[in-house]
């Protein structure tokens, strides 16, 4: 008897969240079809999901669907304090880390929490020792939103409580619908060519260099990099210099020794961050900075993946914006004329067009929103 009440009470409680997953699901489509910027969707979402997830603190990130890169942060009612963010900043991109949001990306579970990893694992996790322990908390609770395998969020939710799975699979249900939110209201941001803060506008300050040496310490920047870093830091003080570490600590890591991530501004525009390791000596192991206004080329493959492109569909929308015919893109892609132009039907349809000036307008379109 006992068994059977049990077994019926686990039925009722996976209805029950089932339930709250489904109006959550909804809740989401509601905000995603309001025209919301990044910034103000995560907010409301924060807000959406802590209300059957509760914690002390939550911060969701906008993520480069090319580099798995963080290009904007939201944070729930409660900030981290602003010392710890060069520190988190640190673990995000230095490779040594678990849980990491680029290795979630990878994951088929896009989920993790803390409590999963063994223990000499949880011995090295710089989040958990350096930055939640001394706050008072002790789990974690990190997912990616991701969508037809491009990945477009993430959040780390922290508090004193285990998650339970319950709690997991709540969060990991509301993702998909989180991504393809997310991934809508990416469309609405603006691309290069934005107003400037420090003097310039249109897309013409100078690109701002700072160099890094082997102590974390910078050792020359230049005059546009201060613009740069008042503009930057409006969206929260010390967002520079979190930007330039782990631009840095990417290159670093990288075997390639380059970083690059297209980041939000103030105004909901971008900014493109590329950070590369200089040769020389290696006790110097100085990294260079480079942080400029985003043009319209380095956000055109951003659009594509925004509205959903395919890959050829990609390749075929390059070909309009070069101005070739649609026989000279058949012969450029080896495929035929008659699949060209049901490619641009494909795309009309996603794009809400009815031509290829259409296109070409709503792809390299240059307005601040969002």
């Amino acid at each position: 008897m006992w068994d059977a009440r049990t077994a019926r009470a686990a039925r009722i409680l996976a209805v029950v969240w089932e339930g709250r997953a489904r109006s959550a699901r909804r809740e989401v489509a509601a905000l995603a079809s309001a025209g919301l910027g990044v910034a103000e969707l995560h907010a409301a979402a924060i807000d959406l999901v802590d209300r059957v997830v509760p914690t002390e603190l939550t911060c969701w990130a906008s993520l480069d669907p090319d580099t798995v890169a963080i290009s904007s942060m939201t944070s729930g009612a409660t900030r981290i304090p602003q010392r710890f963010e060069p520190l988190l900043a640190t673990f995000e991109y230095d490779g040594r880390q678990p849980h990491t949001f680029a290795e979630l990306a990878r994951r088929p579970v896009p989920a993790a929490r803390l409590s999963e990893l063994p223990d000499r694992d949880r011995a090295r996790s710089g989040r958990l020792n350096e930055v939640w322990r001394p706050l008072g908390l002790g789990h974690e609770l990190r997912v990616v939103f991701r969508v037809d395998g491009a990945c477009w969020g993430a959040a780390g939710l922290v508090r004193q409580g285990e998650f339970s799975d319950r709690e997991v699979e709540f969060v990991l249900s509301v993702a998909p619908a989180l991504a393809s939110a997310t991934r809508l209201a990416a469309r609405f941001g603006g691309t290069g060519g934005s107003a400037g803060r420090f003097g310039a506008t249109g897309g013409d300050e100078p690109p701002g260099i700072v160099v890094v040496g082997g102590d974390g310490r910078v050792r020359a920047m230049t005059g546009a990099a201060r613009g740069w870093e008042r503009e930057l830091d409006e969206i929260a003080p010390g967002r520079f210099a979190v930007l330039v570490r782990a631009a840095v600590v990417g290159a670093r890591a990288s075997a390639a020794g380059t970083f690059r991530a297209r980041v939000r501004d103030a105004a909901g525009g971008w900014v493109r961050l590329c950070a590369d390791r200089l040769v020389g000596d290696a006790d110097d192991d100085e990294v260079a900075v480079t942080v400029a206004r985003a043009s319209g080329e380095d956000l055109l493959a951003l659009r594509c993946a925004a509205y959903g492109l395919t890959a050829r569909e990609r390749e075929v929308c390059d070909q309009v914006i070069a101005g070739l015919s649609t026989v000279d893109i058949a012969d450029r892609l080896g495929i035929s004329a008659h699949t060209v132009q049901d490619h641009l039907k494909s795309v009309f349809a996603k794009l809400d067009v009815r031509s290829r000036g259409g296109l070409v307008a709503t792809l390299r379109r240059e307005q601040v929103g969002g």
